[in-house]
């Protein structure tokens, strides 16, 4: 007997909507709506998509010491985040594998946390296991979580509270949205400017409808989401990092400040930091690259890599057509001696050889607002 799938506070508007629902991450989520795939990842680029992402799983650490209490977890300065600043960071292991990828808000008294919806439970876990002690650690199962992307994104919010024009790229701040409290942060997980919204489960759907009757505004599924995030070269966990990499072979060194690197004034201190400065200093035996072919044949997530000689090199771990870029494009992890851009290599598709290069990421140029 399959677990029954939970719902967000959107669900009854999905279906209103008429969107087609699947199962992911234990939710019943929107893959797509009647407008389609295509043209909901071409809306999000041109104009403005609503997202729901409540199935995600939200919580504040609380208290004076939460902020150097994380660092003992993640391989990122927390101590030195500004107040409504935002950072990536990532739940290490003692292999220096990615446990989880999250986002990180610093507000007034607390840090907001954001961590993927089918690592949610075993994430809240770890960090009531390993912070209680130094801080609360108070999940929001009654907050919803909507993403507003796409160029036209703030013109709309605009409407709803000026203020929010103001914000730039990895920042955020409490405000009301046309008299509904939220907190959001700018950012999301499309390569274009956006927010991420957060707000009370129980006036979700009203904030979701004042959105919507926007004309620049269509609601995206997660088909166009997973698109999109692949054309902006951003990873999503259990495909292209997962228990089995490390931040080093994810190429997400961007990601792990000097201050917690070896010789830096907080380095270490967190799980497999022996493992991860090691990689940093001397190198991985693999890397995570992009990869764009000239034909028409999709690559999907499992094609294996080889070189000239038909000797394997590597795996896809996403891919897809990119419907902006117009080619298909892949993320994969390839041998160390491959991953150099411009490098000409070969996936497996049904037996053929199909032609890939290595290529820079994203596949199509970012749009953050940084002010």
């Amino acid at each position: 007997m399959s677990a029954v799938l939970k719902k967000t506070p959107l669900h009854a508007l999905h279906l209103e909507l008429g969107a087609k629902m699947v199962p992911f991450g234990g939710y019943d989520m929107p893959v797509q709506y009647p407008m389609g795939l295509m043209a909901e990842h071409k809306h999000t680029r041109a104009a403005c998509g609503l997202f729901d992402v409540s199935h995600m799983g939200q919580v504040l650490l609380i208290g004076a010491g939460a902020d150097a209490a994380l660092e003992t977890l993640v391989p990122v300065d927390i101590v030195d985040l500004g107040v409504n600043k935002q950072r990536y960071a990532l739940f290490t292991d003692d292999k220096g594998c990615i446990l989880d990828d999250l986002m990180v808000c610093r507000r007034e008294h607390e840090l907001f946390v954001v961590v993927n919806a089918g690592c949610k439970d075993q994430d809240i876990a770890h960090m009531q296991r390993h912070l209680s002690d130094k801080c609360e650690v108070r999940p929001l199962p009654d907050q919803a979580l909507l993403a507003l992307q796409g160029p036209k994104a703030v013109t709309v919010l605009s409407r709803l509270n000026p203020g929010v024009a103001q914000l730039v790229f990895m920042t955020g701040g409490f405000f009301e949205l046309d008299g509904i409290p939220t907190f959001l942060t700018r950012s999301g997980y499309t390569g274009e400017d956006g927010y991420e919204i957060s707000v009370a489960a129980d006036q979700a759907e009203a904030l979701a409808r004042k959105l919507l009757a926007h004309e620049e505004v269509k609601p995206i599924g997660l088909g166009a989401r997973d698109s999109l995030r692949l054309e902006a070269g951003l990873c999503l966990y259990g495909h292209d990092i997962d228990a089995t990499t490390t931040p080093v072979e994810a190429s997400l060194t961007w990601a792990i400040q000097k201050v917690r690197r070896s010789g830096g004034a907080r380095a270490g201190g967190y799980p497999g930091a022996s493992v991860i400065d090691r990689q940093l200093a001397e190198g991985a035996s693999r890397k995570r690259v992009g990869l764009v072919s000239s034909e028409r044949m999709p690559v999907r997530e499992g094609s294996k890599l080889v070189d000239a000689d038909g000797t394997e090199i590597g795996i896809v771990t996403s891919g897809t057509v990119g419907p902006t870029v117009g080619k298909p494009i892949a993320l994969a992890y390839i041998g160390a001696a491959f991953a150099k851009a411009g490098t000409e290599v070969f996936a497996i598709v049904r037996d053929k050889r199909t032609p890939m290069t290595v290529s820079p990421t994203p596949f199509t140029p970012n749009n953050y607002f940084r002010g």
